[in-house]
Parts: C-alpha cells; sequence; structure tokens
C-alpha cells in the first residue's frame, strides 16, 4: 500500500481532535479496505515516531506527532508542502515537516518581521 500523506495529516487531526486519549486502528480477518489503511498508516505513524502503540491496534499521539501537525495543520502550509514535495518527486515524512517548518518561518518573517533563520 502506497503512503499517502494527506491521510497521515487526517489521523493526526482525528487523534488530537478526539476527546479520547487514543486513535482505534485494530487488525482483525476480513477488514474492508478502510481499516487496512487505517492500521497501515497507523503504523507508518509509529515508524515515523507520530503516534506510538500502547495495545494491539490502539495508539496514541506522541509529542513529535504533535510538532509534525503544528507543521502542518494550516491548509495553506499544507498545500505548499505538498506542491514542494510533488516537485521533488516524493520525500520524506522528515523532509515535509522540514518543508512545512521552512513555510511557518517564511510567514513568520512576513506576518512579523521575525527572522527565524
Amino acid at each position: 500500500m502506497k503512503r499517502d500523506d494527506d491521510y497521515i495529516r487526517q489521523l493526526l487531526l482525528e487523534s488530537e481532535a478526539s476527546s479520547e486519549p487514543y486513535l482505534m486502528a485494530v487488525q482483525h480477518l476480513s477488514m474492508t479496505t478502510e481499516e487496512q489503511k487505517r492500521h497501515q498508516h497507523a503504523e507508518l505513524l509509529c515508524d515515523a515516531g507520530f503516534f506510538e502503540a500502547v495495545n494491539k491496534g490502539v495508539y496514541r499521539i506522541t509529542n513529535q506527532g504533535h510538532d509534525y501537525l503544528a507543521a502542518v495543520r494550516s491548509d495553506t502550509v499544507w498545500n505548499k508542502t505538498k506542491e514542494s514535495a510533488g516537485q521533488l518527486g516524493g520525500v520524506t515524512l522528515g523532509i515535509m515537516r522540514d518543508l512545512a517548518v521552512g513555510y511557518i518561518k517564511q510567514e513568520a518573517k512576513i506576518k512579523l518581521g521575525i527572522d527565524l533563520g
């Protein structure tokens, strides 16, 4: 299954917005395509350090996950980040984060007059 960066962002947003501390993505027999996608992407988020598995199919967002989400929360920043990643032919989640942070720093300089280098 191909990694879907929009879906990763969506899972992070869902996890943060939930009143529950955990995101469920339980693996079981006869999973639908959507359930498979959810579970696989939750595992990818664990691989990246953005989620931590607390039980089988039960995940919590980590501080790194919150930081990544803060970087990609803005739709404007997210769209610029995806466009830049596409121009490069695809990038790692770490580079996605770096691109998003770069765009946030650019906005800080324009809007606040602060150069965060």
